[in-house]
């Protein structure tokens, strides 16, 4: 008999509906009945495509006798991280904490008062490598809940206690200037790999955000180092295993340092990071590689996240069925050499496994391999190669694909609006810029209420009940302001406005200017969230960041502009220290350094040759942080169209910095000069 997860919306919880175990929704209802019951709360916390949730989850959670001991000692609740990232957030800081490490599936013992007690994450069913077994950690709580309550108490008080003592100092609240980001870049320069690229050991995460700063710092101080770092990295990603080389995209990391064998889930805001990323490279040089590598990421991302509803889904899982009915991580994408002769013919099947480094023992498990390519001497058939790798595809299609975690999330939606809306631009591709729209258009509708209040998750064309968080509001007004300078439609500026303007009133200290994750009116924690790093995506604090900014250059707005060089204080403090987990807001900074540039393209019309040709210019230019906005003389669209006038009859751009503008040119050449940092 299904429990009350039945009639949740998220994947991860519906997957959990039908476990005999009597889970809770996070809810106060919940915690009013463990108080009832006087019993302690196991929360757990996972996300669907995480394959260590799907393995406690078998071995515990669907166990006929240890569902019945935590039926009969707790009241459990079951949530979905990517549902609500500010219930993750204060637990997660919990067990760090206490454990010194953290992940998920996350385990955590509470009080009916959801103070935190005993935290884990992973437990398996019977003791191993040192680890209790599940049932053995539930019986040691239960009793200690019985036996030494007072202390149980006072642990819970004191952690609360602790973790309400854990405020960092965030700087000054003064933009950091050339020093701190010339440290910054010093400090990445010494935790780099120059062998393999990326920065640090196992596992190696793809280092978005900070390849968007080395990027921007290039291009404003003419640094080759930094240009370097970004271009190597970028390669060895894209010739390993993390990347997908017949389907495009990205996995979430790579377990090993070489970029070889990958985590295969498959995540929204990776893909759509990573997507921008290699499309502002190729803006930046030009590089083939880099063309092809955004737009194949940006055909995935509609090809195979995209919702009924015109959304993005968040995940694929990283297990599939392995043909035998067993789910089995990697199995959707790693091939053997005989599974490449059954497919291609011997002559073939030896050319691709050169090409793609396939071997006899394997780069995986059990003999198979994981895709890459590497560096190889000597010259391949293009057209061979091209016909090879669509008759693996074809092939791969017909094997058991991994689950879909079909719910869209406002914030990594934001990021996908972004990265298709400019890839679309740069590389003329309509199709792309117009997934985005329907995207954006997929928000508003859904998402946003009369007074522009952003709803988190929706699934299947229905909103989900958990209020966003700032990455949301952040994220989106991104998404929004990419979409503005690209269609030189000025309607998501003004909705990026109101987004924003939710964050300088509900989430914003006034005292400090610090930023919190969650609404001055949100559901209280024990804690309300804080974090101004980058961790898998942009921290809501730093996203929020370059999006005030953004607004602030197109609209002359101070308030967003005082916030926005308020909120950078953090990076001051955190960018020479920790510059690989504040990489969004080192890129900020890098903006606020250069201007930003106000760029107004004028003409007839945006289909209107020289228009096009001033506005394509304009999105290619590589100033950091410069924002764009197209239209006709006159126009109400931008505030900066207004009064800026075609020039002798002719469509003109013009290009403002700290009030200070040039001279309108009609020559893209020109204007191309001007932009390139």
């Amino acid at each position: 008999m299904p429990n009350r997860l039945a009639h949740e919306t998220s994947p991860y919880l519906l997957q959990h509906a039908d476990n005999p175990v009597d889970w809770w929704p996070w809810s106060s209802e919940a915690f009013e009945e463990a108080r009832k019951r006087n019993v302690p709360v196991l929360l757990s916390v996972g996300y669907s495509s995480c394959h260590w949730c799907h393995v406690m989850a078998h071995e515990s959670f669907e166990d006929q006798e240890t569902a019945e001991y935590l039926n009969q000692h707790y009241v459990s609740v079951k949530v979905d991280r990517e549902e609500r990232p500010d219930v993750d957030a204060v637990y997660m800081e919990a067990v760090q904490a206490a454990t010194g490490q953290g992940g998920w599936p996350m385990t955590v013992f509470l009080t009916p008062d959801a103070e935190p007690f005993y935290f884990g994450t992973y437990f398996p069913p019977a003791p191993r490598q040192g680890m209790p077994s599940f049932r053995q950690v539930l019986q040691g709580v239960h009793q200690a809940w019985d036996e030494r309550r007072d202390e149980v108490t006072e642990v819970a008080e004191k952690i609360v206690r602790d973790l309400a003592g854990r405020e960092i100092s965030y700087g000054d609240a003064r933009t950091p200037g050339e020093e701190e980001l010339a440290q910054a870049l010093l400090g990445l320069t010494r935790e780099y790999d120059p062998q393999r690229g990326g920065f640090g050991g196992a596992p190696k995460f793809p280092p978005s955000m900070v390849l968007e700063f080395l990027l921007r710092h290039h291009a404003r101080t003419g640094a080759e180092g930094a240009l370097q770092m970004a271009q190597d990295t970028c390669e060895r990603m894209a010739r390993g295993g993390m990347y997908d080389q017949l389907g495009g995209g990205f996995a979430r990391y790579s377990v090993d340092r070489d970029w070889v064998v990958p985590h295969f889930e498959k995540m929204l805001y990776d893909n759509a990071l990573l997507c921008r990323v290699y499309a502002h490279l190729w803006r930046a040089t030009g590089s083939e590689l880099a063309r092809r590598v955004a737009l194949e990421t940006a055909d995935f991302m509609v090809r195979e996240l995209r919702t009924n509803e015109g959304g993005f889904a968040s995940a694929l899982d990283a297990d599939s069925d392995d043909g035998t009915g067993k789910h089995v991580e990697g199995a959707y994408y790693v091939w053997t050499p005989e599974q490449l002769r059954e497919v291609l013919g011997d002559e073939d099947a030896e050319l691709a496994a050169q090409h793609f480094g396939v071997t006899e023992e394997g780069t995986f498990e059990e003999g198979a391999s994981v895709l890459q390519l590497p560096v190889r001497d000597g010259v391949f058939d293009a057209g061979k190669i091209a016909s090879i790798s669509e008759r693996l595809l074809a092939k791969r299609t017909e094997r058991p694909a991994p689950g879909r975690d079909d719910k869209v999330v406002a914030a990594w939606n934001g990021l996908a609006i972004a990265a298709l809306a400019e890839t679309g631009a740069y590389f003329d591709r309509p199709d792309l810029v117009e997934a985005a729209v329907a995207a954006a258009d997929l928000l508003v509708r859904l998402h946003l209420d009369e007074q522009a209040r952003l709803t988190r998750t929706s699934k299947d064309g229905h909103a989900g009940a958990n209020a966003g968080v700032l990455e949301d509001y952040a994220d989106v007004a991104e998404g929004f302001l990419a979409l503005a300078s690209v269609t030189g439609e000025g309607v998501w500026l003004e909705f990026a406005g109101f987004l924003l303007d939710h964050v300088l009133v509900r989430f914003t200290d006034p005292d400090s200017g610090s930023l919190y994750d969650t609404a001055a009116d949100a559901e209280r924690l024990i804690r309300r969230p804080q974090d101004p790093t980058d961790n898998a995506a942009p921290s809501g604090w730093t996203a929020a960041a370059n999006a005030l900014l953004s607004y602030a250059a197109h609209t002359g707005s101070e308030p967003h502009r005082t916030a926005a060089e308020r909120a950078l204080g953090v990076v001051k403090a955190l960018g020479p220290r920790v510059p690989r987990f504040i990489g969004w807001g080192l890129a900020a900074a890098e903006a606020v350094l250069d201007g930003p540039r106000e760029v107004a393209v004028v003409g007839p019309a945006l289909d209107d040759e020289g228009t096009r040709a001033l506005h394509r210019t304009a999105l290619l230019g590589t100033a950091p942080g410069a924002v764009v906005a197209a239209g006709a003389p006159g126009s109400d669209e931008f505030p900066l169209l207004a009064d800026r006038p075609l020039v002798g009859g002719e469509p003109a751009a013009y290009v403002c910095r700290n009030f200070t503008c040039d001279a309108p040119t009609t020559e893209p050449d020109r204007l191309r000069t001007v932009l390139s940092g």
